[in-house]
């Protein structure tokens, strides 16, 4: 990468963000056209809230696209956090850290995507520090998502999502390399497009869910109605299929653990990008990238509950009823049968994990709340994003605010550092983050004293 600010310009940036976040003191939640702020509005403590009745109509901002400009991380620059909050290098140079996942032992599974492996962080008892570092598996395709199987305390497997098949490798806790080549679970994967596919096992182990994002934007050239007609596809299809290139895409899919009766669970989510359980309910949960070229904040990101047969709208709905002015008219079917999402975000904040919080050397508020990594998009006038987000939570209920947690990736209007992806809640409590726009890995405590 090339370094695209000189250090006083860095160094001042800094000093910005820096002061900013220390004159912060408790905010009202910002909500409505408040709550659709810019990178500068952004430090730990901010809190939004955003509601369905706070979409705008598309078309009200030109679409623009605005590719982030990477720069090198600036010498000794860290991310920022709240008070009380430290956070420590694990690992940097990596091609493409994206997901996280803990094994049982402990030890940190990172999809280093571009790379096409998995590598794997042994960390010192209660430091930042790897005491081992090394690759499980090469010769991946893009993979992304990982899950151990069965869940629990002694798997017997490691399953890895590539983008156009799951495959898994035999395990036991602390292995550091595969010892035999994987065995194929889920083949044909369409792979075009959106890429990455996670995965996840229910509580109970007996079902694999796979999300596959869609082949477009929003299902340009499918045509009004599938090949045979409208009325046999709905009478075959699950609630909201799509058909032509985009058939078995924007869904998320279920499995037995051996790849087999494969199904549709939930439809209509046009890129969800990470999933997770929800330990206090068993829910599945998932993050997911909304469509594009729509204007600056429409349509929102979002996080949800995945519900069994639900359909989340693409692509010709969105939060909700909302009809897509480039399918308008196309589905008066579908009208009202949109499942609303639970927690909405900024669009184009590019939501791409999502973790619980279960551990217990963060302060007891955290206990239960989500946090999500915003990768962020392109397609915004000024950039939002490229932060982590704590979503809260109230008796397993979400409340639909969400605040920053870590923020400082941003250096100016057209250059960042970092691009938060994976994020994982490790044994001891701390939180990993990964980032791919300097390859980096971070560990996140709390030590009630000044970061």
């Amino acid at each position: 990468m090339i370094r695209l600010f000189g250090p006083a310009v860095v160094v001042a940036a800094l000093f910005v963000a820096t002061t900013s976040f220390a004159q912060q003191v408790d905010q009202p939640v910002l909500m409505g056209k408040a709550a659709f702020g810019d990178w500068k509005a952004d430090r730990p403590g901010v809190r939004r809230l955003i509601r369905p009745v706070d979409m705008q109509a598309p078309y009200l901002t030109e679409s623009v696209s605005n590719g982030a400009g990477l720069a090198d991380r600036p010498e000794g620059a860290k991310p920022i956090l709240p008070p009380g909050f430290s956070v420590e290098l694990i690992a940097s140079g990596i091609a493409s850290p994206r997901v996280v996942r803990l094994a049982p032992n402990g030890d940190l599974f990172v999809a280093d995507s571009r790379a096409n492996q998995i590598r794997i962080y042994r960390l010192t008892e209660g430091s930042a520090k790897p005491a081992e570092e090394t690759t499980f598996a090469k010769g991946l395709n893009r993979p992304y998502g990982i899950a151990f199987y069965p869940p629990g305390n002694d798997p017997q497997w490691v399953y890895v999502a590539n983008t156009d098949s799951v495959v898994r490798f035999a395990y036991r806790n602390g292995d550091l390399k595969a010892a035999d080549e994987p065995e194929s679970i889920v083949a044909d994967i369409p792979s075009s497009h959106h890429w990455t596919r996670d995965i996840v096992f229910s509580p109970d182990g007996k079902t694999l869910y796979l999300s596959v994002g869609s082949g477009s934007n929003v299902a340009e050239g499918i045509g009004k109605e599938p090949e045979g007609g409208l009325e046999p596809w709905l009478k075959s299809q699950p609630l909201g299929a799509v058909w032509g290139y985009e058939q078995g895409r924007a869904d998320v899919l279920a499995f037995d653990p051996d790849g087999k009766n494969r199904r549709s669970f939930a439809t209509g989510l046009r890129n969800c990008s990470g999933m997770t359980v929800q330990p206090a309910t068993g829910a599945l949960w998932c993050v997911v990238n909304e469509r594009d070229e729509l204007g600056d904040n429409v349509p929102f990101e979002y996080a949800t509950t995945v519900k069994d047969g639900g359909f989340y709208g693409w692509p010709w709905y969105y939060i909700g009823n909302n009809e897509d002015p480039r399918h308008q008219g196309e589905r008066p079917d579908l009208a009202g049968k949109v499942t609303v999402p639970d927690v909405l975000m900024q669009a184009h904040s590019a939501p791409l994990n999502i973790a619980f919080y279960d551990g217990k050397s963060f302060p007891a508020e955290y206990q239960g709340d989500a946090f999500v990594a915003l990768h962020g998009s392109w397609n915004r006038d000024i950039r939002t994003g490229y932060k982590v987000v704590r979503l809260k939570f109230k008796d397993g209920k979400p409340t639909g605010e969400y605040e920053d947690f870590m923020t400082g990736f941003v250096i100016a209007d057209d250059a960042v550092w970092g691009r938060p992806v994976g994020i994982a809640v490790a044994r001891d409590g701390s939180l990993i983050v990964t980032e791919d726009g300097n390859g980096t890995i971070w560990r996140v405590t709390y030590n009630d004293g000044p970061t």
